[in-house]
């Protein structure tokens, strides 16, 4: 691979990781804030189960974001 080719590699990676961090944050870190500090009574109008499939669905979005980085990353080595 050529040095540009594995920048642009490495960008495609950044990226990639930056959106698992993204779907962390915005589908676990927050609603899980709004439960714990009851920000407009978000803890009564949010249903358990419901919350449970939200957090797991955005929480393997994010694990298989990061694993496809990690495997783009894997093809610089080749």
């Amino acid at each position: 691979m050529s040095p540009v080719e594995i920048e642009k590699t490495k960008l495609i990676a950044n990226a990639l990781d930056r959106a698992s961090t993204a779907c962390f944050t915005v589908g676990i870190a927050t609603p899980l804030a709004g439960l714990l500090y009851n920000f407009g009574n978000f803890g009564l109008s949010v249903s358990i189960p419901r919350m449970d499939f939200g957090l797991g669905g955005w929480l393997v979005a994010a694990i298989a974001l990061h694993i496809m980085a990690r495997h783009v990353l894997n093809g610089i080595g080749r």
